[in-house]
């Protein structure tokens, strides 16, 4: 074998392995400043280096629920589910579009007992990202941008560029605290009239990052601006519900306030099964689609399925399986909420905690009821950060505030978070 001073022969010629860069990158310009590294993994491992250090460490970065002893919270009945699938069935290829009993238990948990049920087409997706991904290449023209809200979590912007797609946001708050429904509606109409058409995410309930969820209020005044941009061009309005089982109120809040846009709108649902069932690695997701045409919904399910079978080809079956007997068996259902129950009062405890303490230290903060994450208002992030880090304690700054995500922050560490958020944004 030839080393690396050797040469390689071929039939008549050597060459010698070339060391140094080439004359011609084989990479395209488009790509080649990208960088590979999420920030919020980069300082989620900082934070566990100086934890492995022996340090006491604060780390309130990466969305994923912890107990209070800093473990991975999981559901005992997800597992059960897990070892009661043959092995010779989930080694198998899954279908490309998902199982079916999958997709109709998904369809049934978004929409119990609503008439957009009945107009429903899906396909299963690696985790809620692949969701997202499908709504960006089908349901708008390279070049053309999504509009989401200010804050918004950062991979939207990723899946996006890497489609030839582009992002757009309109101002979320007014200086009330309210979602800002007239920018909203300015950006709808922006879009329409530069690209003809357009994408809505919505981020709801518990926004990630803020913890924002809309209310009735909220909704009362968005659906008539939805429902005007749907008379005036093709709109598609993406609802990102990966935290709804965390949230204070009913989940289903968003599927009656949504209703009125059958028939009008194409609805998309970005469903994930990392949140609601505890299995971020488990890569469970589905693109729900709802339209009231019949031939128009049949041709969106045939893109979605062409689309799956070119980006990833199939989904993880042993996931979907295990995920559809935690939805469809009575039992094990039953056990799954209340162990989700557990969880949601777990984290209920330190929003609770964090609410009542952030405002006795002066914080600005949207209104949280619930969900993973909390954004803290601060005008320099940056430095906040590096200021907490000093303490060893670990936000994710964003543009205009401080990320939080209380989900991995322990009850008892919520005082010592809320103190270094305070003197983090007073330096």
């Amino acid at each position: 074998m030839a080393g690396p001073a050797q040469a390689v022969s071929g039939a008549s010629l050597a060459y010698p392995l070339r060391v140094t860069p080439s004359t011609f990158p084989a990479l395209i310009p488009a790509r080649a400043a990208r960088g590979g590294d999420d920030p919020i993994f980069v300082l989620n491992a900082e934070a566990q280096r100086r934890l492995a250090a022996g340090r006491s460490v604060v780390n309130s970065t990466l969305g994923a629920l912890l107990d209070e002893g800093g473990r991975l919270a999981t559901l005992p009945a997800v597992a059960e589910a897990y070892r009661q699938v043959p092995l010779e069935l989930a080694a198998g290829y899954a279908p490309i579009a998902g199982p079916a009993p999958f997709l109709q238990a998904v369809q049934a948990e978004l929409f119990a007992g609503s008439p957009l049920a009945a107009q429903a087409t899906a396909v299963a997706t690696p985790g809620g990202t692949g969701a997202l991904a499908l709504a960006v290449t089908n349901f708008l023209e390279p070049g053309q941008a999504l509009l989401t809200s200010s804050f918004y979590w950062s991979p939207y912007e990723t899946i996006a560029d890497q489609a030839g797609r582009r992002l757009e946001t309109y101002r979320m708050f007014t200086a009330e605290g309210r979602l800002d429904v007239e920018a909203l509606a300015a950006g709808l109409a922006d879009q329409r009239r530069r690209q003809g058409r357009a994408l809505l995410f919505l981020n709801t309930p518990c926004n990630n990052p803020t913890g924002y969820s809309l209310d009735a209020d909220d909704w009362a005044r968005l659906v008539p601006v939805l429902l005007a941009e749907a008379e005036r061009m093709p709109l598609t309005v993406l609802v990102d519900v990966a935290y709804a089982r965390y949230g204070a109120g009913d989940p289903l809040d968003w599927v009656r306030a949504l209703e009125p846009l059958l028939g009008r709108a194409t609805l998309l649902v970005a469903w994930s099964g990392s949140k609601a069932f505890a299995q971020y690695g488990a890569r469970v997701g589905a693109c729900v689609a709802v339209e009231a045409e019949r031939a128009e919904r049949e041709r969106i399910a045939g893109a979605l399925k062409a689309s799956c079978r070119g980006l990833w080809s199939n989904v993880n079956h042993l996931g979907t399986l295990a995920l559809t007997r935690c939805m469809t068996d009575p039992e094990l259902a039953a056990r799954v909420e209340r162990e989700r129950g557990a969880l949601r009062e777990l984290l209920h405890a330190r929003v609770t905690l964090f609410t009542r303490l952030a405002h006795e230290a002066g914080l600005r903060h949207p209104r949280y009821e619930g969900g993973f994450f909390v954004t803290v208002f601060c005008d320099q992030p940056e430095r906040a950060a590096q200021a907490m880090r000093e303490r060893d304690v670990f936000v994710v700054p964003v543009a205009g505030a401080l990320r939080v995500a209380l989900c991995s922050t322990a009850l008892g560490q919520v005082a010592r978070l809320v103190e270094a958020l305070a003197a983090g944004i007073h330096a």
